[in-house]
C-alpha cells in the first residue's frame, strides 16, 4: 500500500499472516482464520477501526472491497472509504444491472439474459433460447468465482448447482445470469481512474487471457493484440461507462475481444485489480496514491494526453497449487524456506508471506505477483524467466514450472493466446517442461557435476584415511544417472572447477561456484548461464533438481552400484481405480453416495470446496460403493481416503 510518511498505517489482520502486521504502526486482530469470522465481520472490522481512530480505509482487493454496505457503514461512522461511491459499488457491483448501464451508456455488450435465473429447468431454457455454449456466473461475483462454461443441458444444470453454491459462499449471494460465451476469446480490461469532479481517464490495457478455471494466471501491460483505433475505443467506451455511473476512484472494465477485434462489456470491478502493477510500470503512476488522492477529494493530475506507454510489464500469479491436477489444485502447508528474486533489476515482487508462513485452506492460494519490466516485451519476458528461476519456494507446492512454461511457450512469445490457452496447448493436462535430448544431457551433467562436488567436500571434511594414508585428489570418474525410464552413461573429468561430462557420447561442459549451501546453483552449462535450485539429495545419490522451472527426479550410482541396483525389487504402485483420494485439502461440501450404492463412470461422488472454489469429484468406473470414509463438514487433506468402491 502506498501511504505518504505523515500517514499513521493501520492494519487489520488475523495472527496467522505477519507480513502486514510488521508492516504497519498499529495492527489489530480481527477473529479468527474463517473470513466469516474475520475478513467478512463488519462489526469486527468497524470495532478496529473505531479503536485506531481511522480516518480512512483502504479495502485491498477482495473480501469487503466492493460490498456497498461496509461502505455505507464506514460513512455512517465519518470514516473515508478508498474507492468510488455507494451507488457506482451497487450499480457495477451487480452483474445484471451493470450490463444494463452499460447497453444505455452504448458501451458494446454481450447477448443474453438480464433477469435472474432461479432454476436449474430455468437455466435449460434460457440456454437453449441463447444458444450453446454459454457462460453461467454469479450477478454479485468476481475473481472467477461462481463461473462455469456450459455446452449441453447436462453441463447447465450442474453449471447452475456449482455456480450457485459458490457464489452463496464467496459473495452471500447466489443470483446467477447467463449470456452467451464468446469462443476462443481474449480478456483485456481497460484500467480507469476517475475524480469527484466529473474527470476521468483510461490507463490503457492489460491483456490477462491466460487463465485456468476462469481465474487469470499471466497477465501483461499493453496486449500484443490491440492496434492504436481499437485501444481507443475500448478506452473511450470505458470511461462512458465510469461516467454513466458516475465514478471516483480506481475501477477496471473487463472486455472479451473475439478475433476481428471486436470487444464486448464483461464487467467492472469497482476496486484495485490484482494485477494493478504491470499499469503503474507502463504508466509510471501509482494507483494506490491516486485512490487516495481521489478520497480526500483533489482533482486528478493528468490529461488523458499525459498517459503514456513506456515499456512493456508482465506479471505471474505464483500460486501455492499443484499445477499437475487441473492446471492447478490448491496446496497447503509451511513455507520452510522462502527467497524472493529481488536482486534482479526491473522486478517486483507484491506478497503478504514470508519463510515460516503457513498456507491455509482458508484463503486465496496466491503466495504472490511476481512483476518484470522491460523496454521491449522480449526483454520483459527474459526478465521474467530468470526471476522465475531464481525463486525460492519450499515447503508447499507451487506453480512456477507452469508459470515458466507459458511464458517461453512458442505460442504465447508470438501472441497468439485465448482464454482457451492451456487447454489447449496441454490436452491432456500439464506435464512440467519436456526435456530435448540437449537439455537431458545438460540436467544429468549438472546433477552429477553437484553430486561429485558434495563428495569431494565430504573427503575434505571427513578425511579419506580409510582409502589412502597419502591424500590423493581424483580427477576422473564413471558413473551411471537414471532419469525417469532412462538411464546415461558419464564420464566426468574435472579440471579447476571445470567439469567435463561426456553423457552417451556427448560432451558437456559445466562450470561454476558451487555452494552446496545456497538453494540456487548459479552455473555455466556449455557457456550458456542457467539458474538450477536442489531441492534435496542424500547418500543414496538421489537428486531433486529444479531445471527450467520444473523438477526432475535423478539418481546417480558408481557403475557397480547401478548393476546391483538392477536386481533390487520394484515398489508396485496403488492401485487406485478402486479408491478415490482427495486430490487438494479443504472441506466436504456434499457426499452424494453411501455403502451399496452403485455409480457409473464419470458419476459424481463427491464435492470438496478449496479456497471458495468448488470441485465435483467422479468415479473413474462403474462399480459399487463398498465405504465412504467422509461426510459434509468435515476437513480433509491431499491424499485422504473419501470412497473404497467394490
Amino acid at each position: 500500500c502506498a501511504v505518504h510518511s505523515r500517514v499513521q498505517y493501520s492494519t487489520v489482520y488475523n495472527p496467522s499472516e505477519k507480513v502486514h502486521v510488521k508492516m504497519a504502526d498499529e495492527a489489530v486482530c480481527v477473529g479468527p482464520a474463517p473470513t466469516n469470522k474475520s475478513y467478512l465481520n463488519m462489526d469486527a472490522i468497524m470495532d478496529a477501526i473505531r479503536a485506531t481512530g481511522a480516518q480512512a480505509v483502504h479495502p485491498g482487493y477482495g473480501f469487503l472491497s466492493e460490498n456497498k454496505e461496509f461502505a455505507k457503514r464506514l460513512a455512517a461512522e465519518g470514516v473515508t472509504f478508498i474507492g468510488p461511491d455507494t451507488q457506482a459499488i451497487q450499480a457495477m457491483g451487480d452483474k445484471i444491472e451493470s450490463k444494463l448501464i452499460a447497453k444505455a451508456a452504448k458501451v458494446n455488450t454481450i447477448p443474453g439474459f438480464d433477469g435472474v435465473v432461479k432454476t436449474a429447468e430455468e437455466a435449460v431454457k434460457i440456454a437453449q433460447d441463447i444458444g450453446y455454449p454459454v457462460m453461467i456466473k454469479a450477478s454479485a461475483g468476481g475473481g472467477g468465482k461462481g463461473m462455469r462454461i456450459a455446452w449441453n443441458d447436462e453441463e447447465t444444470r450442474e453449471g447452475f448447482r456449482f455456480s450457485s453454491q459458490e457464489a452463496a459462499s464467496s459473495f452471500g449471494d447466489d443470483r446467477l445470469l447467463i449470456e452467451k460465451y464468446i469462443d476462443n476469446p481474449r480478456h483485456i480490461e481497460i484500467q480507469v481512474l476517475a475524480d469527484k469532479h466529473g474527470n476521468a481517464l483510461w490507463l490503457n490495457e492489460r491483456e490477462c487471457s491466460i487463465q485456468r478455471r476462469n481465474q487469470k494466471v499471466v497477465e501483461e501491460a499493453p496486449s500484443t493484440f490491440l492496434d492504436p483505433v481499437t485501444r481507443q475505443a475500448m478506452g473511450e467506451q470505458a470511461v462512458q461507462l465510469a461516467r454513466a455511473v458516475q465514478y471516483s476512484s480506481a475501477g477496471t472494465v473487463e472486455f472479451l475481444v473475439d478475433s476481428k477485434k471486436n470487444f464486448y462489456f464483461l464487467e467492472m470491478n469497482t476496486r484495485l485489480q490484482v494485477e494493478h502493477p504491470i499499469t503503474e510500470c507502463i504508466t509510471g503512476l501509482d494507483l494506490v496514491e491516486q485512490m487516495i488522492r481521489v478520497a480526500k477529494g483533489y482533482q486528478l493530475q493528468h490529461k488523458q494526453q499525459d498517459i503514456p506507454i513506456n515499456g512493456w510489464a508482465i506479471e505471474t500469479r505464483v500460486y501455492a497449487e499443484d499445477p499437475y491436477k487441473s492446471f492447478g489444485l490448491p496446496s497447503i502447508g509451511w513455507l520452510s524456506q522462502y527467497q524472493e528474486p529481488l536482486n534482479l533489476s526491473n522486478v517486483r515482487v507484491d506478497s503478504g508471506i514470508q519463510e515460516g508462513s503457513d498456507i491455509s485452506i482458508y484463503y486465496d492460494p496466491m503466495i504472490s505477483k511476481l512483476v518484470t519490466y522491460g523496454a521491449t516485451r522480449g526483454e520483459a519476458l527474459a526478465r521474467m524467466e530468470e526471476a522465475l528461476d531464481n525463486y525460492v519456494i519450499r515447503g508447499v507446492t507451487h506453480n512456477i514450472p507452469l508459470l515458466r512454461e507459458i511464458i517461453t511457450h512458442p505460442r504465447f512469445i508470438s501472441g497468439d493466446i485465448n482464454t482457451n490457452f492451456l487447454p489447449e496447448v496441454y490436452p491432456e493436462g500439464f506435464k512440467g517442461h519436456q526435456l530435448e535430448e540437449d537439455k537431458r544431457r545438460e540436467l544429468v551433467a549438472s546433477a552429477v557435476a553437484l553430486h561429485i562436488t558434495a563428495q569431494l567436500r565430504s573427503q575434505k571434511v571427513l578425511g579419506n584415511l580409510r582409502v589412502s594414508s597419502t591424500p590423493v585428489e581424483c580427477n576422473h570418474w564413471e558413473l551411471c544417472v537414471e532419469l525417469g525410464e532412462r538411464r546415461h552413461v558419464a564420464d566426468v573429468t574435472k579440471s579447476g572447477n571445470i567439469y567435463t561430462v561426456e553423457v552417451d557420447g556427448n560432451k558437456v561442459e559445466i562450470s561454476g561456484e558451487w555452494n552446496l549451501a545456497s538453494p540456487l546453483l548459479p552455473l555455466r552449462i556449455n557457456g550458456k548461464h542457467r539458474m538450477l535450485q536442489c531441492l534435496s539429495r542424500d547418500i543414496s545419490g538421489k537428486i531433486v533438481l529444479q531445471y527450467l522451472g520444473t523438477s526432475f527426479k535423478l539418481r546417480v550410482l558408481s557403475k557397480l552400484a547401478a548393476e546391483l541396483n538392477s536386481y533390487m525389487p520394484e515398489k508396485v504402485a496403488e492401485d487406485t481405480s478402486s479408491i478415490l483420494r482427495s486430490p487438494m485439502p479443504g472441506t466436504v461440501v456434499a457426499v452424494s453416495v453411501k455403502p451399496g450404492d452403485t455409480v457409473a463412470e464419470g458419476q459424481e461422488i463427491c464435492v470438496i470446496e478449496a479456497m471458495k472454489m468448488q470441485n465435483s469429484l467422479t468415479a473413474v468406473k462403474q462399480a459399487k460403493v463398498k465405504s465412504v470414509h467422509c461426510k459434509p463438514g468435515e476437513t480433509v487433506g491431499e491424499g485422504d481416503l473419501l470412497i473404497e468402491l467394490e
